[in-house]
């Protein structure tokens, strides 16, 4: 049986004493691709930057591939791509050089690039459809291209996990067609993707398994909703004991993506 990739015991977390997220467990095997989904508060994103050390834990472990969180040191086998950053904002950089930082975790910041760095680089970019805008000042680039640009640094890691918080918000539809194909590839190559979404979109065919978040708690856990339109059986094995909750509140989340399956 493999090792998971992140595995998620009875996590509780927040900010400033203030609890967000309260007794999660959540497990992610090798090529899984997950997606986070809720409402705009739920914890969704807290879920995510908890698991990666960027929100204290306040109860409950972590693993990371194997590891407990706070001993866990490869953290170049893990790409994250935060939430849209304006990557271009007040940094006077190219898309190369951009994507190039992606590089330093596998590197060390002691080496100088070689040529592996830099055709891990291309292809990253080639993977993402910005290979002409290499040279590019990033602040010339559209807010998409921007976000493609932070995928591509993610991807110039070479990792075994990518981690992405709403890749596909206020992006136009070429860049989040561009992200699906991209991503497809990445898992097509045996990748683990956990990524947070507000709905599938373009993704939809890539997603093996959805998680709901709600009121801090993961209330659904199970395969992908169907299409509006479609009137599938819910799968009842699956359904969490909060799944209540979220049929009440269903349109928060997901307005567009399958309520009914809920």
């Amino acid at each position: 049986m493999s090792m998971s990739v992140v595995e998620v015991r009875h996590l509780a977390a927040g900010y400033d004493g203030r609890e967000i997220l309260r007794d999660v467990s959540l497990s992610v095997s090798p090529g899984d691709v997950v997606a986070v989904l809720g409402a705009n508060g739920s914890g969704k994103s807290t879920l995510i930057r908890t698991i990666l050390g960027l929100v204290p834990l306040s109860r409950g472990e972590i693993e990371l591939f194997g590891t407990p969180q706070p001993r866990f040191r490869q953290w170049a086998r893990i790409g994250y791509v935060p939430q849209r950053l304006g990557a271009g904002s007040g940094v006077p950089a190219t898309v190369g050089e951009v994507v190039a930082s992606g590089r330093l975790a596998r590197r060390g910041i002691f080496r100088l690039p070689g040529a592996a760095d830099r055709t891990a680089v291309r292809e990253a970019l080639t993977d993402v459809g910005l290979l002409d805008r290499i040279n590019d000042p990033v602040a010339t680039l559209s807010g998409g291209q921007q976000q493609r640009t932070l995928i591509a640094r993610a991807l110039a890691g070479k990792p075994d996990l990518l981690v992405l918080d709403e890749p596909n918000a206020g992006v136009d539809a070429a860049s989040q067609e561009a992200f699906a194909a991209a991503l497809t590839r990445f898992a097509g190559n045996g990748g683990t993707i956990v990524l947070v979404l507000h709905e599938l979109g373009p993704l939809r065919p890539l997603i093996g398994r959805t998680v709901v978040v709600h009121d801090g708690r993961i209330a659904h856990e199970g395969p992908p909703p169907e299409p509006a339109g479609h009137h599938a059986e819910p799968d009842h094995d699956h359904v969490h004991p909060h799944a209540d909750e979220v049929k009440a509140g269903i349109c928060e989340w997901a307005p567009t993506e399958g309520a009914k399956s809920y």
